[in-house]
């Protein structure tokens, strides 16, 4: 069985399983490859050891295989606004170039009036400022490759995930069901990094320990996705410890606004080791984060062992 587990994150809805893998296994393997030319003692990958748990087909309308054709107007208000807010804001403080929330004539559009009367007035302004968030994000280095279409699309799949409990089972069950005893590391790109720590947490007693690798993940954001984590953090303000993890390597890109928050240790404890890497200009690609050298040998520790 696989040593290595994959979960992607979102935007992957064409994609199954078999397809993945021939995408990540040669990244995986490079990355691997680099960190056993620094230290040939870590652990090898062997065929078969690396699978993928595809869930984008998931996220498809019956009788559909793309997505609708997304307009401002369809960002809804609350959590997905707000998404996009924050990647807004954090991708206009990372390039002074691109014009933030706070600026422009519609940055401070003022109070609002109250009630449904309030909620119909202020809908103009509401969609008139995610025009403006998709117009700065879609002039980013980070999103500039990006339609307005897809990145609706996206933060629908991240809103969805957290506010349809039968999906987000049905998601996270693709992942359990390849984690075995001979599961030695499990890595989760951006939103897959948040399911495969759900995944880890739910895991029953007994499970060998694993090497939890997380990359460009959005898991320390607060009130978005820390909040809503399942099991909850506790009243001390702590994300859980898997039980089942006895190390987490997290890895960003200082340039990811995906991984808005990009240490780990402050909400889930001094164990986690949180290191930087630089994806060039690929900054939350999940090909580049596997083939750096850092993610690498935190899958071949996890190897070794």
């Amino acid at each position: 069985m696989s040593r290595v587990v994959v979960v992607h994150g979102v935007g992957r809805q064409l994609d199954t399983a078999e397809t993945l893998l021939a995408e990540v296994e040669p990244a995986l393997r490079g990355g691997v490859g680099l960190a056993l030319r620094r230290d040939s003692t870590l652990g090898r990958l062997a065929d078969g050891d690396t699978v993928c748990a595809g869930y984008g087909d998931l996220y498809r309308r019956p009788g559909t295989r793309g997505e609708p054709y997304y307009r401002a107007e369809d960002v809804e208000p609350g959590f997905e606004a707000e998404l996009l807010e924050t990647w807004w804001r954090e991708a206009a403080r990372l390039d002074p170039r691109i014009p933030g929330p706070d600026t422009g004539p519609a940055a401070s559009p003022g109070p609002a009036p109250r009630g449904a009367v309030g909620h119909l007035a202020s809908r103009p302004l509401t969609v008139d400022r995610v025009r403006r968030a998709l117009d700065a994000l879609t002039r980013t280095r980070f999103f500039g490759a990006v339609s307005d279409r897809l990145l609706i699309s996206d933060l629908k799949q991240v809103r969805r995930y957290f506010t349809e409990p039968e999906l987000r089972s049905a998601v996270r069950a693709r992942a359990a069901e390849l984690i075995t005893p001979q599961t030695r590391v499990v890595v989760g790109h951006s939103l897959g990094s948040v399911v495969a720590y759900e995944v880890l947490c739910a895991l029953p007693p007994g499970q060998k320990p694993l090497t939890l690798v997380t990359l460009g993940s959005p898991l320390g954001l607060a009130k978005l996705v820390f909040d809503r984590l399942e099991p909850a953090p506790g009243q001390d303000g702590t994300g859980v410890w898997p039980a089942a993890v006895d190390r987490w390597t997290n890895l960003a890109d200082s340039g990811d606004v995906v991984a808005l928050v990009r240490d780990l240790a402050p909400r889930f404890g001094p164990e986690v080791v949180d290191l930087p890497v630089d994806n060039g200009s690929d900054m939350h690609s999940m090909r580049s984060y596997l083939t750096a050298v850092e993610t690498g040998t935190a899958i071949a520790t996890g190897l070794a062992r």
